[in-house]
């Protein structure tokens, strides 16, 4: 099966003609809502050009999101159809990303359009931003009790690596990671993870779009090839208190828009962790809005408990909670890996809008790298040995604690605002804010457990 169908030209006809030669049958036009779920409209092939025009109209009051009254003009998804292909598990279903559009014009607030507005800051500069997602997730199954892992011999307190039960889910993980290939994203490694029932596949790094349109297609698909297989996949940060919880590092770099070289590896290196002057730069400028950039890139209530420094029987989160930066260091928030080039933000996770997050990232290293910032002394050391007034008298900063302080730092930031567009600006702030306000007031389990009875 030929997986991915663009022609370069935009001829719709002539990809219509290949998709029918392929066998598909129908044409969707997908999008992301604020959540990174993917929603669309499905179109019989023949319809394909009045797909491609923006045809496929969406109520945005109806979708998470999309900043507008019902009486706002509907948004169209136009399809980017260099970048379509056939779903692997349906291939008679052709997915095309694509960008919202009102009144003739690119939709503000589109996550994919947020995205492609700083892509496009970025080649100004003359650079191609590369960016490299880690995808780490849990497939468990329905059990009496509640959540259960696959393997039966998923037991041990530190199943990392394990590779008995990394076989045990040959069946469905093989299948996802055969269909990656199909679509030709290049895994190149997968494995059993540091929880039970936790797993990673990393694949190529591309440019941004195209990788964030990877990831958000990659958690429908492993949902839906867990499912075929009788179980399910969970993209949420942090399932299970005592388990690690599921990071999406972002892995990267910039390179020169016309030769593609990395820019963060090819130069002197002032501070000798693996980056260039620029890396350190685009560095600084992410440290700078770390706290704001927090809300996007852990934006749940669940992303906090990731985020802490203990909670898990294999004896660390993994995850940061600190206001840094080091070489090969995974106690920083920004980490440079061995053998340097590019820049990992650990604070990431799985339940994050890969758009959003790229966005707002891009934006922040952009704004670093423009008035070539300094992000000082590498932490090469490991951060989670100081007490928080060590952390203090060292001028580290701490990740915020809870989505409440996230959103408070993201509506602070005029950066925010400046990526995100008015409307989408002050919409997430109050999804986020009624988000915590639910939770706030919802009794749980624990509650009632320590305190029913104890007064």
């Amino acid at each position: 099966m030929t997986a991915t169908i663009g022609t370069g030209t935009q001829d719709v006809e002539a990809v219509r003609a290949r998709l029918e030669a392929a066998g598909v049958r129908y044409a969707l036009a997908g999008f992301s809502d604020l959540h990174g779920r993917l929603k669309g409209k499905v179109v019989p092939l023949s319809h394909l050009s009045n797909m491609a025009g923006g045809s496929e109209l969406f109520t945005g009051a109806a979708v998470d999101g999309v900043p507008q009254e019902i009486s706002d003009e509907e948004v169209a998804a136009v399809p980017d159809l260099e970048r379509g292909f056939q779903l692997p598990w349906k291939p008679e279903v052709a997915y095309f990303p694509s960008t919202l559009y009102t009144e003739g014009k690119p939709f503000e607030a589109g996550a994919r359009h947020i995205l492609q507005r700083q892509v496009a800051a970025a080649a100004e500069l003359g650079f191609t931003f590369n960016l490299g997602i880690e995808t780490e997730f849990f497939v468990l199954k329905d059990g009496e009790n509640g959540p259960e892992e696959v393997s039966e011999r998923d037991t041990a307190a530190k199943p990392c690596y394990d590779l008995t039960t990394t076989l045990d889910n040959f069946g469905w993980l093989t299948e996802l990671v055969e269909a990656m290939d199909t679509l030709g994203w290049d895994v190149y490694s997968f494995d059993h993870e540091d929880a039970r029932g936790q797993f990673e596949i990393d694949f190529m790094y591309a440019d941004a779009l195209t990788s964030a349109d990877r990831v958000a297609f990659f958690r429908m698909m492993a949902g839906e090839i867990a499912r075929k297989h009788g179980y399910f996949a969970s993209f949420m940060a942090k399932p299970f208190a005592d388990r690690t919880g599921s990071g999406a590092h972002f892995n990267m770099s910039l390179a020169d828009r016309e030769t593609g070289t990395n820019l963060f590896a090819e130069g002197e290196d002032p501070k000798g962790v693996g980056v260039t002057a620029l890396g350190y730069s685009f560095i600084a400028g992410v440290l700078r809005h770390a706290k704001a950039i927090s809300a996007v890139i852990a934006p749940t209530v669940n992303s906090y408990k990731r985020l802490v420094r203990g909670g898990s029987t294999s004896g660390s989160t993994w995850a940061p909670v600190f206001v840094s930066y080091g070489d090969n260091n995974r106690t920083n928030m920004i980490r440079i890996p061995l053998a340097g080039g590019r820049v990992e933000c650990r604070a990431a996770d799985i339940s994050c809008n890969p758009y959003l997050g790229a966005a707002m990232i891009l934006a922040a290293g952009l704004e670093g790298v423009r008035e070539q910032l300094d992000p000082g002394a590498p932490h090469t050391e490991n951060m989670y040995s100081y007490t928080e007034a060590q952390v203090a008298e060292l001028g580290v900063g701490m990740l915020p604690r809870d989505l409440s302080a996230a959103i408070d730092e993201f509506e602070a930031d005029s950066l925010s605002r400046e990526v995100f567009g008015e409307a989408l600006y002050n919409s997430f702030i109050d999804y986020k804010r009624a988000e915590w306000d639910s939770y706030q007031s919802h009794i749980s389990t624990w509650e009632t457990e320590r305190y029913l009875k104890f007064f």
